[in-house]
């Protein structure tokens, strides 16, 4: 077992990505920040060791693995033939050494060697194992990393993964996976585990709003595991440079409704039934007022007191709890808000372009808060000059426009689009539809072909009621994505999602249509458009004539013409 800037590492090869960020950011953070400067918190890389990539190899190998593993065998198939093979015995003793030492909750990562490049993402693409090690005997602890580690090799091959690579210019052949063995910044309160804060923030915000410019950035909060928002779950979001700002809520009702009501943790229980093929085997989702129960949320609740009918910061008054950050954002008695400012500029400057950082924090009452810097990756963040004005918004011969797009550039190649079906969505149905869409998403990257995709509410959520729960390698051709507008469904999409960030990492272009019907999609000319397929919930057109799409990026309007 070796060691680089105090993170060891197990085996030859490459870190990969992910571990890569982490090393190189490590030098980063001692030079460029003082401690002084944020006295009462205590920041780093929570203590890692990454298992390098010829442990990989090796692995596939000599368990002779490939066959299943490029084969089309179902998830849990490749999973469990991966569970019973063994790890090459030279590593064995460091990992034994290692989980002997430890006896607190750990995340294994993948750190492949195409994780967090700049235009090829990989954002949540393969498997992350929490394990609680809290076993009472080494041996048990030790065999439960072994099965973690297994399964994050697995993901190397699951069908996400495969169908994301065909949208790049790798084969999952050209593949090597590293794994990163982290622990978890957190504390236990009985039978969870689980940071009081965990964060996304993004040094340009593609979604500016009230005060702020793209370069003042964004930050996404949530309680617990950061789970909840790489998948794209209620999160508090704010500008550092306007951490006070107003809630971007019309009503109490509003905010209660929208903000976060459960959280994900480490499950230190009596073990679940075992299920080692099962990414979430060892975590737990809660409601927020175990949490509260647990004395966890005074540094970021709010509370609704019911007899003024107000909403006052902190968990001092009797009344339901919502996740406003408020303690956190406006008394300033922590500095969570200039230390990730400060944060985002040195990482900016570090890598040469926009990042993303994950991280999570603990409160405590006798020592240094603690903040456990996560990830580091870079952003892509179009500089072409595109201009639409809110006249081209009202102009004729579109089938949509939007002021809230994402991306910036122009397209005219696009001929084919993808659509649900207006009167035949439903909420209860949106697995099915993901399904349907993933085929014609294949069909559709096998011939080359990029397409528009037209659906209701948030593309990409966890939560099969707020949108259409797809994953990226399925919808992973489509060049533009639409949320076309549903009464009563939130479709403001998650930044910190890791979704989001593929959606970014490829420079698609994403329109969010209000509801207001002041930008409405032509519906009516879609449905006279000759079809490709045609099913009770899925239509895909192709046209004669490609489409013209137009991004202003700084702006945030967008186009699509009908040329």
């Amino acid at each position: 077992m070796n060691a680089i800037n105090n993170i060891e590492t197990i085996g030859t090869g490459s870190l990969g990505g992910k571990a890569q960020g982490l090393v190189d950011i490590h030098n980063v953070l001692l030079s460029k920040i003082d401690p002084l400067e944020f006295p009462g918190l205590e920041f780093g890389i929570p203590g890692m060791t990454v298992i390098k990539t010829d442990v990989f190899d090796s692995f596939m190998k000599m368990n002779k693995l490939h066959e299943i593993a490029f084969s089309d065998m179902p998830d849990d198939r490749i999973a469990h033939a991966f569970q019973k093979a063994t790890l090459p015995f030279d590593v064995l003793g460091d990992l034994r050494r290692l989980i002997s030492k430890i006896t607190t909750p750990l995340a294994i990562r993948s750190s492949s060697m195409l994780e967090d490049s700049q235009h090829e993402p990989f954002a949540g693409i393969y498997g992350t194992k929490m394990t609680p090690n809290n076993q009472a005997d080494t041996t048990t602890r030790f065999n439960k990393l072994i099965e973690a580690i297994k399964y994050v090799y697995a993901s190397t091959y699951f069908k996400a993964a495969k169908d994301y690579m065909k949208a790049t210019s790798h084969n999952t052949s050209d593949e090597k996976m590293a794994v990163i063995i982290q622990e978890v910044i957190g504390s236990r309160h009985n039978e969870r585990y689980y940071p009081e804060v965990s964060g996304v923030a993004r040094s340009y915000n593609f979604y500016a709003f009230g005060n702020a410019s793209p370069e003042d950035g964004i930050v996404s909060l949530a309680l617990g595991l950061g789970k909840t928002i790489v998948d794209g779950g209620c999160s508090w979001s704010f500008s550092p440079k306007f951490p006070r700002s107003e809630p971007p809520f019309g009503s109490i009702s509003d905010m209660m409704k929208n903000t976060q009501k459960d959280f994900w943790a480490v499950n230190m229980a009596k073990a679940p039934v075992y299920d080692p093929v099962n990414e979430a085997e060892y975590m737990e989702l809660s409601s927020i007022d175990f949490a509260d129960k647990d004395n966890a949320l005074s540094n970021i609740a709010s509370t609704l007191d019911s007899k003024s009918g107000r909403v006052v910061m902190g968990t001092g008054k009797k009344g339901p709890r919502i996740l406003t950050f408020a303690p956190l954002l406006r008394l300033n008695e922590i500095p969570l808000v200039g230390f990730v400012s400060k944060l985002l500029k040195v990482c900016e400057e570090s890598v040469g372009a926009a990042v993303e950082i994950e991280f999570a924090m603990n409160f405590h009452n006798d020592k240094p808060h603690s903040f456990g810097f996560l990830q580091v990756r870079p952003m892509v963040v179009s500089t072409e000059e595109v201009e639409v004005n809110e006249e081209e918004l009202q102009n004729e011969n579109l089938l949509c426009s939007s002021n809230i797009v994402l991306g910036n550039g122009t397209d005219s190649s696009i001929s084919d689009i993808v659509f649900v079906k207006v009167n035949k969505f439903d909420a209860s149905i949106t697995y099915n539809i993901a399904s349907e869409i993933e085929k014609i998403n294949e069909k559709l990257i096998s011939q080359s072909k990029k397409y528009i995709l037209i659906g209701f509410g948030r593309w990409g959520t966890s939560d099969p009621w707020a949108g259409i729960p797809v994953n990226w390698g399925q919808i992973s051709g489509a060049k533009v994505i639409v949320e076309a507008p549903l009464d009563g469904m939130n479709s403001e999409l998650s930044q910190g999602s890791h979704f989001f960030h593929n959606v970014t990492g490829f420079g698609v272009f994403y329109f969010s249509i209000p509801y207001s019907g002041i930008y409405p999609i032509d519906w009516d000319w879609l449905e006279k458009q000759e079809s490709e397929y045609d099913s009770e919930l899925i239509r895909h057109v192709k046209l004669e004539k490609p489409l013209s799409t137009k991004v202003d990026g700084k702006s945030g309007n967008g186009i699509v013409s009908i040329i």
